[in-house]
């Protein structure tokens, strides 16, 4: 069992940044694929980003390609989200998710490929 906090929202001016953070508990943080997802408001939950258990793989959706950057620390069981530029359409409560340990799944990820979730942290961006 994973349990997965995060922190970092607030609200912000469009052009802002901010970073969210995502801290697990347990020991073998390392062989947890890591995404965060995003969900509007009257929206569906949505794939941001993933990265894969060493850091060294990241798929990001075309929405936010070029703007946010996620990364993650092993030693810290940490995972982050650096978002810059950001617009009023990224506005969401930002999800982090851990898929199964042990199983590296690569890609653009799904809602069914995460097996543990945070409880969420907003991020409002006015224009």
């Amino acid at each position: 069992q994973v349990q997965l906090v995060e922190s970092g929202g607030g609200l912000v001016q469009a052009g802002d940044s901010l970073r969210l953070s995502c801290t697990a508990s347990g020991r073998t943080f390392n062989t947890y694929t890591m995404g965060w997802f995003r969900q509007a408001p009257g929206q569906e939950r949505e794939f941001a980003a993933s990265i894969s258990w060493s850091g060294g793989v990241t798929y990001y959706a075309d929405s936010v390609k070029g703007r946010f950057t996620i990364s993650r620390d092993n030693a810290k069981n940490t995972v982050y989200l650096q978002m810059n530029g950001l617009k009023p359409e990224d506005t969401a409560v930002y999800y982090c998710a851990a898929g199964r340990s042990g199983t590296q799944i690569m890609g653009v990820l799904t809602t069914r490929d995460m097996a543990y979730w945070g409880k969420g942290t907003l991020v409002t961006v006015s224009s």
